[in-house]
């Protein structure tokens, strides 16, 4: 389970343990500018029951090419049909790709064949490395390019059970599966209290309000 430490990544995980999944957590401190994700993402995978959470470690600021990990200005006050109308500066060069190209080796290493990611492509469509056909591209590579996959009769899956839910069914869907948003982080900008007009905490705001719930970090 690829976990971040964001309220996406936290619903994916819950639905993949309703569905009786063991979970494994895979987390990765990259650089980012808003590295408190991963104590996030830490609280999260205990409140989970996760069996093993493993952070791994590398620095995508070394070429940078991202508001995340350069010296970029993070996008404020856009709305949702600018947002998706680019790739936004916030896109991370192939991250996805990294990502998903780590938590393969920890799978194939472990015995696992599910890999789990929460991104969708329905409230945000800017990130090229979150469609469908991206993740099918990659599950069909997982599938050549491993022992277990071309020679151990293994299939691996990379299953995003979040991949065309709004972000307000996504909400809804954690909260009836009790998952508490107080512990998850969204925002790219701050690390004390979100700052409310960055592209994540306006999506987040949105959705809170659509699924017609408070968002418990705001609820003081």
């Amino acid at each position: 389970m690829l976990l971040s430490g964001g309220m996406d990544s936290a619903t994916a995980a819950a639905i993949a343990k309703s569905e009786g999944y063991e979970l494994h957590a895979i987390s990765f401190s990259y650089g980012q500018r808003h590295a408190k994700e991963l104590d996030c993402a830490r609280r999260v995978g205990k409140s989970l029951g996760v069996k093993q959470h493993v952070v791994v470690e590398f620095d995508l600021r070394k070429w940078g090419g991202s508001a995340l990990t350069d010296d970029i200005p993070v996008p404020l006050d856009r709305n949702k049909a600018f947002m998706s109308s680019e790739v936004p500066v916030t896109y991370v060069p192939a991250r996805n790709t990294i990502f998903l190209s780590l938590a393969l080796g920890y799978a194939e290493a472990i015995g696992a064949d599910t890999i789990v990611i929460g991104v969708n492509q329905l409230d945000y469509s800017g990130y090229p490395d979150c469609r469908e056909e991206y993740l099918l591209a990659f599950e069909r590579m997982a599938n050549l390019a491993t022992k277990a996959g071309a020679a151990d009769g293994r299939r691996f899956r990379i299953y995003a059970p979040l991949l065309h839910f709004t972000k307000a069914e996504i909400i809804k869907r954690g909260t009836e599966l009790g998952v508490d948003y107080s512990l998850t982080w969204s925002c790219y900008q701050s690390l004390d209290a979100p700052c409310g007009r960055c592209d994540s905490c306006i999506l987040r705001a949105e959705g809170f309000r659509a699924a017609g719930l408070p968002d418990p970090l705001l609820s003081d």
